[in-house]
């Protein structure tokens, strides 16, 4: 392996006149680049893609992921937006970032360029999972998803408590027909056995 020097290095240079190796997970330590799109193709350290950028951050520049500063140069660690050129982050942040956005949600922090800045994040290394950003999960949107389920009627009668829901009879709950915020028991509010519908005082 070109970055630890041990045996069993699997991933090859796609230079052709290149001899170097090296192990997968040495490959960020080393400056080595993988490509994950189309066809996967690995770098060394000598002969990895560079970003087409005439600048260099400025003085003081932050990460926009970590807000910590980034190289004076660019270099692989730090990596900036082809497309406004000022939106720079150190290359285990944008990472991370894309790892969790996903490739629907994955683009530019500063001046939400996604096309290009997915393509250009893809060249120089920048796996993209092709999948829904990792916070759009069903568990973020189950309180959204759960439906009303107690009894809201003062008192509510029923002797195993508001809780209490059963399929008919005079502890079956009903939700408000208009808003389904508020819920009460046949019994509870003098509901007919016929009665399909129910409205809540506010609405």
């Amino acid at each position: 392996c070109c970055v630890c020097g041990r045996s069993g290095a699997a991933t090859n240079c796609c230079d052709q006149s290149c001899e170097w190796s090296f192990h997968l997970p040495c490959a960020p330590q080393g400056g080595c680049i993988t490509q994950y799109f189309d066809h996967y193709r690995a770098f060394c350290s000598r002969h990895c893609p560079q970003q087409a950028v005439d600048r260099d951050p400025e003085p003081h520049t932050e990460c926009l992921l970590c807000l910590e500063p980034v190289d004076e140069r660019k270099s692989f660690r730090t990596m900036v937006c082809p497309v406004c050129q000022h939106a720079w982050f150190h290359r285990h942040c944008i990472q991370g970032h894309a790892l969790r956005a996903g490739i629907s949600a994955f683009g530019c922090l500063l001046c939400r360029d996604k096309e290009l800045f997915q393509e250009e994040m893809l060249r120089m290394g920048i796996r993209i999972p092709r999948r829904p950003p990792a916070w759009e999960t069903a568990e973020a949107f189950e309180g959204l998803m759960a439906r009303h389920g107690r009894c809201d009627a003062t008192p509510c009668l029923c002797p195993a408590g508001r809780e209490q829901a059963e399929e008919e009879g005079p502890w079956q709950l009903l939700l408000c027909s208009s808003c389904a915020a508020e819920g009460t028991h046949r019994s509870c509010s003098d509901l007919r056995d016929g009665a399909e519908s129910w409205e809540c005082r506010g609405c």
